[in-house]
């Protein structure tokens, strides 16, 4: 198996041939796979290195968020191309044996009421995660990735640029194109879109059923699809309320699948994902599998209304719906499914202005098909 290497003593600026932290079509794939091929990637934490086992609250200050979000890739999946849709299977996810989880002033959900920095140190041994800071408690294991996503067009780069700049306008938060910490430099740290809002090629969903097993779906806008993946979390409950999970570096393996022209004809505007758990009842010997759909505050007409939780759940249900006329149910069958079996779970509402919500749709209804 091949494995794209990092120096995690080193961040990636210093090491511009194994990642990137913004997004961009121009930006030069550093493998190319087979579709089929299993691939390790190394990944840093979310924020670079910038918080070791010696940082304290004292040193937010000095920490430079532009270069948060440092990816491992782009990879170039042989055979993808636009309107395919690139199936991404994770099979397996090893942790790194330090973590931490963060409050930073003026991000989070609460980020109102909230105004005090405060910082835990984890170590992570025995699949679960104790902390100093925190004691009497220990974080079962869960590892996952919270980022992945594929290159946008440049059509669609210019796109979602404008409406971000719009979300501005209106007075809303969205990170703008910052060269300051880019990588790469350049045109695409000038005019590149930053990682922390998840879209519609994937990204910042910190979606935790992700985990090893699980198959993401993504749409492919470019040639190659261009797949990156970082910002790995040991642990994190649904919504990561206080914007930072149980944030690691990893080391993920991952096979990809190319179905031609799906994202097309099935008019996949948003991440589609499946996995599987097993009962709470030891009785129950069968795993739960279960298809995932996510739902993001994108109106109808492409543009954003930022931070809407209401139509980010919406665009959950629609998506469920139209995944299940996929398997030959009428739209009216498919919404009483929705009513009767589909969990609705707040993944996360912290990565603006895009919240992300996930419908659940166990697979066990189906009647053994």
């Amino acid at each position: 198996m091949r494995t794209i290497r990092i120096d995690r003593t080193k961040s990636l600026i210093d090491e511009p041939h194994c990642g990137h932290n913004r997004y961009h079509p121009d930006i030069e794939p550093i493998l190319e796979v087979e579709e089929g091929e299993e691939i390790g990637l190394e990944t840093r934490d979310a924020v670079d290195g910038q918080i070791t086992l010696e940082t304290t609250v004292a040193d937010f200050p000095k920490i430079n968020r532009g270069r948060i979000h440092p990816l491992t890739g782009p990879v170039f999946v042989k055979g993808a191309e636009p309107g395919d849709l690139l199936e991404i299977e994770f099979l397996d996810i090893v942790s790194q044996p330090n973590a931490f989880t963060s409050i930073f002033p003026g991000g989070g959900f609460l980020r109102d009421v909230m105004t005090e920095p405060f910082l835990a140190h984890w170590k992570i041994a025995g699949n679960w995660a104790t902390s100093e800071q925190i004691p009497g408690v220990r974080i079962p294991g869960a590892p996952f990735m919270g980022i992945s996503a594929v290159a946008p067009s440049a059509e669609k780069l210019v796109e979602w640029t404008e409406r971000e700049q719009r979300v501005r306008e209106r007075g809303g938060i969205a990170p703008p194109p910052d060269p300051n910490g880019a990588v790469p430099g350049g045109r695409c740290g000038l005019t590149g879109l930053r990682t922390i809002p998840p879209r519609e090629n994937g990204g910042n969903f910190d979606v935790k059923q992700l985990t090893r097993g699980a198959k993401l779906f993504l749409p492919v806008f470019t040639r190659g699809a261009l797949f990156s993946t970082g910002d790995a979390h040991f642990a994190q409950g649904d919504g990561e309320v206080c914007l930072t999970a149980v944030e690691m570096g990893a080391t993920v393996v991952v096979r990809f699948r190319v179905h031609k022209g799906a994202a097309r004809a099935r008019r996949f505007s948003a991440p589609v994902f499946m996995q599987q758990q097993f009962f709470a009842d030891p009785k129950i010997a069968v795993p739960e599998r279960f298809l995932g759909v996510m739902g993001m505050p994108i109106g109808s007409d492409g543009e954003i209304e930022a931070e809407n939780l209401n139509l980010a759940c919406r665009n959950a249900v629609l998506n469920m719906i139209a995944v299940l006329q996929e398997r030959g149910f009428t739209r009216e069958q498919a919404y009483v499914i929705c009513s009767v079996a589909v969990d609705l779970r707040i993944s996360n509402v912290v990565d603006v202005p895009n919240y992300v919500v996930s419908a659940l749709l166990p697979e066990l209804i189906f009647d053994g098909d």
